[in-house]
């Protein structure tokens, strides 16, 4: 596909109608506008299953302001799908027909089992390329999705007629929460999810990933309490649901991180994905930045591999597009990972055999002078800038954050970081790129014959840094910035020695 080709996807949801629309660079879909309007269809359906007027009206009205942003946009750039909402829905054919309309493009209901592919699709794009056995769970307004794969490939996709719409309403009318009312909540939840228990059992899958939706919303309430950033784990489910019931209505929960329009469908989303957790022996279920809407946008590009990592696209085009010297970055890259596999190999071997830190020190590397197009003297700030506002395919916030961290703190003092100094994978990575860096200020390959990086202990937070005598007589300026890199070290809770012998 061409690049500047442009692409769109339409997601209509049984709580959120989202359009995304973005280009082709690289052969990797850069988004460029993202819009989404709650519309509530799953909450429009009758006691017949037929959705009413304003449930229909609303559609329609969201529909025509997408389709006012779609104009130009041939058949074969836009892709748009419907989900459980119209797949229940009697007259659906009477919506849609009007909905084709003023969208101007035809809208796809699709089966569940289709719905869980595309979300698979789109979680995997999102993913480190990896032959690890996937769980991953996406809980909707009407449905929930469930699906086992290995890698691209979807093996096992199911949806189930559970969702954060139907439960709010049956299990919390009037928007109260009671302890109570989340039990009966799990134990419904549980019946119509049993028959998943054999199908996805704990020895299938060796992660679990969550999707958009309920996992999503909790998750933004977790990270702003101060939880892990790309995770939900039991724990953070139990506390959560402890400040529901303290708070007892929707109207009364006062939690950073948590939308509007989320508020009143908080409850049964949260004991859906408890019940989730339960019975597939869920400890703790990673945050997926992937979705429907990805998939289908994979769908129309055409081009995945199993052997490509979105986000190494993305990081391509980031550099090139402001203009990196690719060469350099690639030099600092493979000298930082010398440098912190050095470090790595006398870690725990759990920490050691995880590729993925040294994977973001890489595209850290290769990006530490991305900001030098906009200022050379503080071209690391700039680069941190633009890293923590940029909309990277595969990267989640929290990602490009770290990436940002490491860009910003690859030179200079070191106290201006937001990071947490205890977290000492990041300090591994930080100290290798910075070390890097210093190695190859001359922009040439350095000798690293002799070189040894390495933690003192595992009690203390020290590192040393040995050179041969000759080597320091050979590159004085080099010599000359590591004493530098020293001093800035002090200034932490961490230190750096230096030795030649």
């Amino acid at each position: 596909m061409q690049d500047g080709t442009r692409l769109a996807a339409v997601d209509l949801g049984s709580n959120s109608f989202r359009l995304e629309i973005g280009r082709i660079e690289h052969d990797q879909f850069y988004r460029t506008e993202y819009l989404k309007e709650t519309v509530r269809q799953g909450g429009g359906l009758d006691e017949e299953r037929k959705l009413t007027q304003e449930a229909m009206q609303r559609g329609w009205d969201c529909l025509a302001r997408f389709g006012e942003r779609l104009a130009g946009f041939s058949g074969s750039e836009v892709s748009a799908v419907a989900t459980q909402t119209l797949r229940e829905a009697r007259n659906r054919d009477e919506f849609l027909h009007k909905a084709n309309e003023v969208l101007g493009f035809p809208i796809d209901v699709i089966s569940g089992r289709e719905e869980a592919r595309l979300i698979y699709q789109g979680v995997a794009t999102a993913l480190v390329p990896s032959n690890e056995h996937r769980l991953v769970v996406d809980i909707g307004g009407r449905s929930t999705e469930l699906i086992l794969g290995q890698g691209w490939k979807p093996k096992l996709m199911e949806s189930y007629r559970v969702g954060s719409i139907t439960w709010s309403t049956r299990y919390f009318p009037d928007n109260l929460f009671s302890r109570h009312a989340f039990q009966m909540a799990e134990i419904a939840a549980k019946a119509v999810l049993d028959e998943a228990v054999n199908a996805y059992r704990r020895d299938a899958w060796d992660l679990a990933y969550g999707s958009a939706g309920t996992v999503g919303a909790v998750g933004d309430v977790l990270i702003a309490a101060g939880w892990p950033t790309d995770r939900v784990s039991r724990d953070g489910l139990d506390w959560l649901q402890d400040r529901l019931i303290s708070a007892q209505s929707a109207d009364r929960i006062r939690l950073a991180g948590l939308k509007d329009d989320r508020r009143t469908l908080i409850g049964g989303g949260l004991s859906i994905l408890r019940a989730v957790f339960d019975l597939l022996q869920i400890d703790e279920m990673q945050l997926a930045s992937g979705g429907l809407r990805h998939g289908l946008l994979y769908n129309l590009i055409g081009s995945t591999s199993d052997h490509v990592d979105v986000r190494d696209k993305s990081v391509h085009r980031l550099a090139t597009k402001f203009s990196t010297d690719a060469v350099h970055g690639l030099r600092v890259s493979k000298v930082a990972l010398h440098l912190f596999a050095q470090l790595q190999s006398n870690m725990a071997g759990a920490l050691r055999k995880n590729e993925r830190p040294a994977r973001k020190l890489s595209w850290a590397a290769q990006l530490h002078e991305i900001g030098s197009r906009i200022s050379h003297s503080d071209y690391h700030k700039h680069g941190a800038y633009i890293l923590d506002n940029s909309d990277a395919m595969g990267f989640s916030l929290s990602e490009l954050h770290r990436l940002s961290q490491l860009v910003l703190g690859h030179r200079g003092k070191l106290r201006k970081l937001e990071v947490d100094f205890e977290d000492e994978e990041f300090i591994q990575q930080l100290l290798s790129l910075r070390l890097a860096v210093i190695l190859c200020h001359a922009r040439r390959d350095p000798d690293l014959n002799g070189l040894q990086l390495k933690r003192v202990t595992e009690h203390d937070k020290s590192f040393a840094f040995s050179y041969r005598t000759r080597w320091a007589q050979s590159y004085p300026q080099s010599t000359h910035l590591l004493h530098e890199e020293v001093l800035a070290w002090q200034k932490t809770p961490w230190a750096l020695a230096l030795a030649s012998y």
